[in-house]
């Protein structure tokens, strides 16, 4: 079949660009706990809710930096299923 190859590359076109969306998807989780941690750190100046606005930074800066190990982990993987298959 003369177009299994053009198929078989935009398949993995496809694979690297929803690598890419998980990524930023994370990101934008990320930054938005983070935004929201440092309102309440700002805003919110109680003895009870600093415990909640420095665990949202953690889990904000955690989650962008799971976020970039999974991506980058991912993509070794889709760059060696693409060697594999030339």
């Amino acid at each position: 079949m003369p177009d299994s190859g053009i198929r078989d590359q935009l398949a993995a076109e496809r694979t690297h660009l929803a690598n890419e969306r998980t990524f930023l998807a994370y990101v934008r989780t990320g930054l938005a706990l983070c935004a929201g941690g440092v309102t309440f750190l700002q805003f919110y100046r109680s003895s009870g809710t600093l415990p909640i606005g420095y665990l949202l930074l953690v889990l904000g800066s955690g989650g962008v930096v799971a976020g970039a190990v999974r991506f980058f982990r991912a993509r070794a993987r889709i760059r060696r299923a693409a060697r594999q298959d030339d």
